[in-house]
């Protein structure tokens, strides 16, 4: 079992824009420059564009001087009729001043598009597509990159596809919000396939598609030997464990895998039984190292729990500190103390316990200490949540 983990982890005109290093700054300033006079533009010429630029983004479009300044290094022009163009062109299509603005704090270029030749095209796409007004501008304001795709190449494609997969376009709209520029739709339906291929039920792979759609964007080759090793593991593809088996694999790399290995095994759990509570819920394995380490010492060295019961019940082990652990356990301490409760309370069963009935068998149940326990619950969480 370990070395199918092993082999898992071994794939691993006036206006421009200015090209910057990739370390320099995202990845939509990796463009090339309109023109190849850019290149031999005296350095002058280029501080009076970002000056300009810099006082336009303050101006009109109400950025901080911080954030002007990083903006109009990578999007300069020198007079205002093309970003001004640009901002009626949207405003005439509903979106509103601040709306505009948020746009072009994620993707400064937008303000140097064509509006009939760039921006038209994709609104016009989206809306023969059925989308409402309101969710046309959710999607563009909150993922402009968007009008920098081809419509026949990418836009189209992806959308038609996502939306048969989903059944409703609002879902659609979430799914291209969280693609974002990453549109890749070769791996998104090769990967699609290869889950389908495998057995994995349509509802599973929507719900990946919905909260994790990173997964999606592996290479189609890694993705499918992924699929592949997770079955091999024991996975049934039928159920839900198998595709967060294959979001674990694909959303984490080799040398965060072994951090996470070591920290169980500072505790004391074999390789083996972590791997064991890996099949039954990899949720384990998808938190950080650091809540890994802090999770396990509190239930270990605080509350006493022997490690054969985070062995039979790993969900323990994603359970949040801070919301449900730590505050559950100073109700048991004060219920404790006050002799309201032996000690010889079942804590497991606290712990995996709904909100609801932890509140009602541990703390109203208790009439006359109910709001002082209450008012210690709801302090101790807001406490612990803010730091």
């Amino acid at each position: 079992m370990l070395n199918l983990v092993c082999k898992i982890f071994s794939h691993n005109g006036r206006s421009s824009i200015v090209r910057i290093s990739p370390t320099e700054g995202l990845c939509f300033l990796q463009l090339a420059p309109f023109s190849s006079s850019i290149a031999v533009e005296s350095s002058s010429a280029t501080a009076r564009k970002a000056s300009f630029a810099c006082s336009y983004f303050i101006n009109e479009l109400g950025f901080a001087q911080e954030r002007a300044l990083r903006a109009s290094r990578y999007v300069n022009f020198e007079t205002p009729e093309k970003p001004d163009s640009v901002r009626s062109f949207l405003r005439n299509h509903g979106f509103t001043e601040s709306q505009i603005s948020n746009m072009v704090r994620r993707f400064p270029p937008v303000l140097l598009c064509d509006p009939e030749k760039t921006l038209l095209p994709k609104i016009e796409f989206f809306k023969s597509s059925g989308l409402s007004q309101e969710d046309l501008i959710d999607l563009l304001t909150a993922t402009p990159q968007i009008f920098w795709n081809s419509v026949e190449n990418k836009l189209a494609p992806t959308f038609d596809f996502l939306n048969s997969m989903f059944g409703s376009s609002s879902n659609t709209v979430m799914a291209m919000k969280t693609f974002q520029r990453n549109l890749n739709f070769e791996h998104l339906q090769c990967n699609v396939r290869v889950l389908r291929d495998a057995g994995v039920p349509k509802s599973n792979i929507v719900n990946l598609l919905k909260h994790c759609p990173r997964v999606f964007h592996t290479d189609k080759e890694k993705f499918g030997k992924i699929v592949e090793d997770v079955k091999a593991m024991g996975f049934s593809p039928s159920k839900v464990m198998f595709v967060l088996a294959i979001k674990a694999f694909a959303t984490m790399n080799k040398v965060t895998w072994s951090q996470k290995m070591e920290a169980y095994k500072k505790f004391g759990f074999s390789e083996a039984e972590i791997l064991e509570t890996f099949e039954k819920h990899p949720w384990c394995m998808m938190v950080s190292t650091e809540k890994i380490v802090a999770v396990v010492d509190f239930l270990v060295n605080k509350m006493g729990f022997e490690r054969s019961v985070l062995l039979k019940r790993p969900v323990l082990l994603s359970l949040s500190l801070k919301k449900r652990i730590a505050p559950r356990y100073l109700v048991y301490q004060t219920l404790l103390a006050n002799g309201l409760v032996k000690d010889d309370l079942n804590l497991l069963t606290m712990l995996m316990a709904s909100e609801e009935k932890f509140l009602k068998n541990y703390i109203e149940c208790h009439t006359s200490e109910a709001s002082e326990l209450l008012k210690l619950y709801t302090k101790l969480r807001c406490r612990l949540e803010c730091t």
